[in-house]
């Protein structure tokens, strides 16, 4: 990953910041809901650098969904941006928690734990008529530094989510320059050396468990506050395969990928959903047998095979 790939996607989200206000409503809704979805896949690609695939991502993303609509619902709090760090935040001190026993698990272990915790939270709000049960609950529009922006709250939101997506990017790009944070490759080929050079595994697998569920938490956040809806389903263990779908259709080559593979899975679920209604799942199946094929290690290796050609 270079510093000009980063420079480049820089230059673009701007562009998109500048020219969001010409854009058409259903195409501001595309992107802003799909830079959600590429939060909670960067968090994921974190944890594959270390050889972790969690299947249970939904738990963080639907958490950070119901803390943003049970303050706005029940206690009247309408600040996007304070709705969005609450989710975060909350999304965070659980897997704190729960990190220091998904630390001690590797492999097919790690990711069914992960699974069984996330369908805990879905079990849980199913149960809860006061959250809506099954159907859920509408969220009325933030505001945004104590104002309401009425039509324009949609463009507002794509602002924050523009800006928010690339202090991720910088700030993860910048983790995995760390001494810690460059420890995944090597946690994933052979733990027991990282261990003979000082490091803790443990920790260091705590610590990037917290960051990825801490994006997910905000993409989580984010998405309701796009749609205006959540719903149980956000932790179901389908929506966790959407994330992973995502990231094998992106890779785990750059930071940038995520977002990418989001958003390109958003428009061909879209455009499936709209021209197959009865076998979009197969669109989708078909889609993801041919990246494997013939993209293994995702969407962005075509870029670096093209950077990689002779001159």
């Amino acid at each position: 990953m270079t510093s000009r790939s980063l420079v480049i996607f820089s230059i673009i989200m701007v562009a998109l910041i500048a020219l969001g206000g010409f854009l058409p409503e259903w195409a501001i809704f595309h992107i802003t809901r799909s830079l959600g979805l590429g939060l909670v896949v960067l968090g994921l690609m974190l944890m594959l650098r270390a050889g972790l695939v969690s299947f249970g991502q939904a738990l963080y993303y639907c958490l950070g969904a119901y803390t943003a609509g049970i303050l706005m619902h029940f206690y009247k709090l309408h600040e996007a941006v304070l709705l969005l760090g609450a989710g975060t935040l909350a999304s965070a001190l659980l897997a704190a928690l729960l990190g220091a026993l998904m630390a001690n698990y590797r492999g097919i272990f790690f990711g069914l734990l992960s699974l069984a915790f996330s369908m805990i939270l879905y079990g849980v709000i199913v149960k809860s008529a006061g959250l809506g049960s099954t159907d859920g609950f509408t969220l009325t529009s933030p505001t945004f530094f104590g104002m309401a922006l009425g039509e324009s709250s949609r463009y507002a939101l794509f602002i924050i989510a523009c800006v928010i997506t690339l202090v991720s990017v910088w700030g993860l790009q910048r983790y995995l320059h760390t001494p810690l944070g460059s420890l995944a490759p090597a946690i994933r080929d052979n733990e027991i050396r990282v261990e003979y050079l000082g490091q803790s595994v443990r920790n260091a697998i705590h610590i990037k468990y917290v960051i990825s569920a801490a994006l997910a938490g905000l993409g989580g956040a984010l998405t309701a506050l796009t749609v205006g809806h959540i719903d149980p389903e956000m932790a179901y263990w389908t929506t966790s395969g959407e994330f992973v779908f995502i990231l094998i259709l992106s890779g785990s080559l750059s930071v940038i990928a995520p977002f990418l593979g989001a958003l390109l899975f958003e428009s061909l679920r879209t455009y499936a959903y709209q021209e197959f209604p009865y076998v979009w799942q197969m669109v989708l199946g078909v889609a993801m047998l041919l990246v494997i094929s013939f993209l293994p290690d995702g969407i962005w290796s075509l870029f670096r095979s093209r950077k990689s050609k002779p001159a």
